[in-house]
């Protein structure tokens, strides 16, 4: 998960729910330095997570695989079945990252929290997936408003473990490096946040999950039926505003996954400045956020 802005200093915001925990913002900011420390090609280092994180990751690993079979797409299932994350600890990014290159040739490599946009996509381009190594806070294992390594892990390294969805984030992140303006990014990025991050899709009779955003929140997954799930429109998604803070109210649904794929793939892959233009001339002139 992107953002524009990274973090000061490793701080909270007011609204997080371990901003009034010391303890917390201390351990966050520890575990946060070791993804700043880390270079490009060095080993990644371990982690030693506590055995209340593990808590955190047990009990929302746990009840995210009940409902990953009712609501994750067949797709998302197949990656998780080929990487085998630990249910009962905090997986180490150093594993993840050496089952899901062997798998698909994608590498995982530890950040301190949110990145610039254009970083989160431009490294997507060179099969490389920026994630964060802390965990949500434990009075709420339900939702995370940020990046957390169970978004990281269970939303995303599974779907990376598909090859499918692997290319899907390499051409996306190519696409990033021709999109030179703010615009245009941004666009890419509202695209990209209403698919890889919060989409559905119509399979067998009923709207499953293949968002990240989705699939690793077990309060959102077991909500997202009660959002105005849209129609199919890449035009619409690329000027419908969002809130990274709150459940999604509104979602965009493929009519199949072959859709989507075909789709995203089209568009990616023909995807710079001009085709932005292009785009929001048919979204109404639309120019961009504020």
């Amino acid at each position: 998960m992107a953002a524009p802005v990274a973090p000061t200093r490793f701080e909270l915001p007011e609204n997080h729910p371990g901003c009034s925990d010391p303890a917390y913002r201390e351990r966050r900011a520890r575990i946060a330095e070791v993804g700043a420390a880390h270079r490009p090609g060095d080993p990644i280092p371990d982690v030693t997570y506590t055995a209340e994180e593990n808590d955190v990751w047990r009990i929302v690993s746990a009840e995210l695989a009940g409902k990953h079979r009712r609501y994750a797409c067949a797709e998302y299932l197949a990656g998780a079945q080929r990487l085998v994350l630990p249910a009962t600890r905090v997986p180490q990014l150093r594993e993840v990252d050496q089952r899901v290159h062997r798998l698909t040739g994608f590498h995982l490599r530890p950040v301190p929290g949110v990145v610039p946009t254009r970083t989160f996509h431009g490294s997507l381009a060179r099969r490389t997936f920026l994630s964060t190594q802390y965990i949500r806070h434990h009075s709420v294992p339900f939702y995370t408003p940020e990046p957390d390594i169970v978004h990281e892990i269970i939303g995303h390294a599974n779907m990376l473990a598909n090859p499918v969805f692997a290319d899907l984030y390499e051409v996306a992140g190519r696409a990033s490096l021709r999109a030179t303006t703010d615009v245009s990014l941004d666009v890419l990025s509202r695209i990209f946040w209403f698919t890889l991050e919060f989409g559905v899709v119509a399979e067998d009779g009923a709207m499953k999950a293949y968002g990240a955003g989705l699939l690793s929140s077990y309060g959102e997954i077991e909500a997202f039926h009660e959002a105005e799930i849209r129609r199919w429109d890449l035009a619409a998604m690329a000027t419908q505003d969002y809130d990274i803070t709150r459940y999604q109210p509104v979602l965009f649904a493929a009519a199949s996954s072959g859709q989507l794929l075909s789709d995203l793939h089209a568009f990616y892959s023909s995807y710079d400045d001009t085709a932005c233009d292009q785009l929001l001339a048919r979204a109404g002139g639309w120019t961009g956020s504020a």
